[in-house]
């Protein structure tokens, strides 16, 4: 495909933006607004692109845009996977294959993140792709979605760059290895020979000996919300719980991170928090 029906795009988009509510989006309604629905400013800032970009495509005279853009429109209005795909074919570009564990955050997981935003929470996918991440989570544990190809996946980063390994404390660093093994094997049992998993483990077993060592262990670990240490360069340490959401099919994790009132750790969050405002 390679036709944009922009007057068919357009309307998608517009009544998609009209159903959509500020709470739906973790935005406040305000006393101003007069008519339901978002305004084209605030979902184009969901999107990540400009307002007069997202605006030129509900005119209808935009740009003919990109997969990467149609991709992050469908983030930003919260669609389905069948939305997503209806409006791929509006912007004349074929659907993406229904890989299971793909990058389209299952919307559910989207209103619940949305309602986070002065929590350090992210999306992560059985690869270890950071999908989206809360202001918080890039203050405590930076911008993930900065990296490309193998290297998107915190479980390669964790075997083959050093660098990745700084926010946590040198004692916890066997710990943690294990549990990124311990994940990767039981996404491998689920997903099978032929699967990303298995083109991760295969390029792991061939560059970290560690990786390789514990793999060959065959760990498998049980579900912990116990504390995890961060060294974060601003404010210190931090012990922090990590609570999961799994989505139905596995298909990605809503990670959220908190500390125990009244403790340092806790203190230490709020103070990011108000540093990175």
């Amino acid at each position: 495909m390679d036709t944009v029906d922009r007057a068919a795009l357009a309307g998608f988009l517009r009544t998609r933006r009209e159903a959509l509510q500020p709470e739906d989006v973790g935005l406040p309604r305000g006393r101003r607004r007069r008519t339901g629905g978002l305004r084209r400013e605030e979902v184009a800032a969901l999107c990540d692109m400009s307002a007069d970009y997202y605006s030129r495509l509900e005119q209808p005279r935009g740009p003919n845009p990109s997969e990467q853009m149609v991709a992050a429109i469908a983030r930003g209005l919260r669609l389905s996977l069948e939305e997503r795909d209806h409006l791929f074919g509006l912007a004349g570009h074929a659907a993406p294959r229904r890989v299971r564990r793909g990058d389209h955050i299952n919307p559910g997981i989207m209103r619940i993140l949305d309602r986070l935003e002065d929590t350090p929470a992210q999306v992560v996918n059985h690869l270890g792709e950071t999908l989206k991440q809360t202001r918080l989570a890039v203050a405590l544990l930076g911008d993930e979605s900065v990296f490309t190809g193998w290297a998107r996946s915190l479980h390669h980063r964790w075997f083959t760059d050093p660098a990745s390994r700084l926010v946590r404390p040198e004692s916890d660093h066997a710990e943690h290895s294990r549990l990124l093994v311990a994940d990767l094997h039981g996404a491998y049992a689920r997903e099978g020979s032929t699967s990303r998993i298995a083109e991760l483990v295969e390029g792991l077993l061939g560059t970290s000996p560690e990786f390789a060592r514990l793999w060959a262990e065959r760990p498998v670990l049980g579900p912990s919300c116990g504390p995890k240490s961060f060294r974060h360069p601003e404010v210190g340490l931090l012990e922090l719980h990590c609570q999961t959401l799994v989505d139905p099919d596995q298909s990605q994790r809503l990670q959220v991170f908190t500390a125990v009132p009244g403790t340092q750790s806790h203190t230490n969050l709020q103070l990011l928090s108000v540093l990175n405002a």
